[in-house]
């Protein structure tokens, strides 16, 4: 993260499924939005009750992406973190446009409210693909008792 950028951390649910889509030079771009609710404990009441909703508007890159549009669809609980970023745009009749967006650097689902089962793509030696420190050769044989 640059100087000057405003970090976010985003607790919330996907409004809809990610929508992906690649751009002309072949990069993946993952956009959703992720509704945050508040919510307090009224003790008049002895109740929760729910704040105003904001949603904010997110984009994932590359490799990112393409993980958000397999694995999160519409109503999934994540934790996103993320930089905003202002985008400023001129509209067909000539008048100037911004918005506020979330660029996310990092999301996964939460689990304090579900369980998950967290998967990883492999290679034919058992290491995790994309990971070129880990060769495999301390994997458990099975039935192998944890040396813990």
């Amino acid at each position: 993260m640059s100087f000057g950028e405003t970090p976010i951390t985003l607790v919330g649910n996907l409004t809809d499924d990610p929508e992906l889509k690649f751009t002309a030079s072949g990069t993946a771009l993952a956009r959703f939005t992720i509704a945050v609710t508040p919510r307090t404990f009224d003790r008049a009441s002895n109740q929760w009750k729910d704040g105003t909703t904001a949603f904010y508007r997110c984009a994932a890159w590359r490799t990112l992406a393409e993980h958000v549009a397999e694995s999160l669809a519409k109503g999934s609980r994540v934790v996103a973190m993320g930089r905003m970023r202002q985008h400023d745009w001129t509209n067909d009749q000539g008048e100037k446009r911004s918005m506020l967006a979330v660029e996310i650097d990092d999301i996964g689902a939460s689990v304090r409210f579900t369980t998950v089962q967290i998967s990883s793509k492999r290679t034919d030696s058992g290491a995790p693909s994309g990971d070129p420190w880990n060769t495999g050769a301390n994997r458990p044989e099975p039935g192998d008792e944890p040396p813990f």
